[in-house]
C-alpha cells in the first residue's frame, strides 16, 4: 500500500485538499483510504451509549457495528501515541493511504502552504516534504511547487510520484 502524507499548519487547507483531491483520485480508479491526526482529546463516542460505558468501564477496545459501517475505537490507557505507520497496520489495504497530519513523522508529504496563514515553510526543516501545494509562487523553493487550486495537477504529481497506475 502506497501512502503519501498532507501536511501543514493549522488552517492551511489541508482538509479542504483532501476533501477536493480524493474524488479526483478515486475518479482515476485509484482505491484510498485516509488517516487524520487530531491534535486534541476527541471522541466519536456519546456519552449514554452502550459503547460508551463500555470504554468508560476500562475496555481497552470497543468495536461497533451496524448494516452500514463499523469502527473501533482504542484506549491508549497510559501508551505512547502510536506513529502513523503502526497506525498504518490497522488499515485495509487499498492502492493509496492519504494521511492528513502527521507532519512531523518520517513518509512522504506533500506541504499545504497558504501565505495567509503567516506560518514559516516546513520543507527546509523536513526532508520528507517531497512538493508544496501553495496558493503562491514560492521561487527560492527548490521542491515543485504545485497550485492549490490545480486538483489535476496536483493528483498528477500524487499518482506519478507514487507510482500508481493510471487506470
Amino acid at each position: 500500500m502506497k501512502m503519501l502524507g498532507l501536511a501543514g499548519w493549522s488552517g492551511s487547507g489541508k482538509t479542504t485538499l483532501m476533501m477536493r483531491l480524493l474524488p479526483e483520485l478515486i475518479a482515476r480508479g485509484i482505491s484510498v483510504s485516509t488517516m487524520k491526526h487530531a491534535h486534541h482529546d476527541f471522541d466519536i463516542d456519546q456519552p449514554g451509549k452502550d459503547s460508551y460505558v463500555h470504554r468508560s468501564a476500562g475496555a481497552r477496545e470497543v468495536l461497533v457495528a451496524s448494516t452500514r459501517r463499523w469502527a473501533l475505537m482504542h484506549e491508549h490507557r497510559g501508551e505512547a501515541d502510536p506513529s502513523a505507520a503502526e497506525l498504518m497496520r490497522h488499515m485495509t489495504p487499498v492502492d493509496l493511504l492519504l494521511i492528513e497530519g502527521f507532519k512531523r513523522e518520517p513518509h512522504d508529504k506533500i506541504e499545504v502552504y497558504r501565505s495567509a496563514n503567516g506560518k514559516p515553510l516546513l520543507h527546509p526543516e523536513d526532508p520528507h516534504i517531497v512538493a508544496v501545494a501553495s496558493d503562491v509562487a514560492l521561487p527560492a523553493t527548490a521542491l515543485p511547487v504545485l497550485d492549490l487550486a490545480d486538483i489535476r495537477a496536483i493528483a498528477d504529481f500524487v499518482v506519478a510520484h507514487c507510482g500508481l497506475p493510471s487506470k
